[in-house]
């Protein structure tokens, strides 16, 4: 499992904590660097991967 930033498992992770909606998406050269792959040219074990970190984070971002 890659965890490298830009990553399907990391963008999942990073849109869980920050409460943004469930978006399947990931940089392949780092967030917001180069080009972002939407959901509709992911491939299916690329979405597992973003599922996947979305269901294992835990924490939430506190905007109080």
């Amino acid at each position: 499992m890659n965890h490298k930033h830009g990553s399907p498992y990391d963008r999942g992770s990073a849109d869980r904590f920050y409460s943004r909606n469930y978006s399947p998406h990931w940089w392949p050269n780092g967030t917001g660097k180069g080009y972002k792959i939407p959901r509709e040219m992911m491939t299916a074990a690329q979405i597992a991967e973003y599922l996947q970190g979305w269901r294992e984070e835990n924490d939430r971002k506190d905007w109080g």
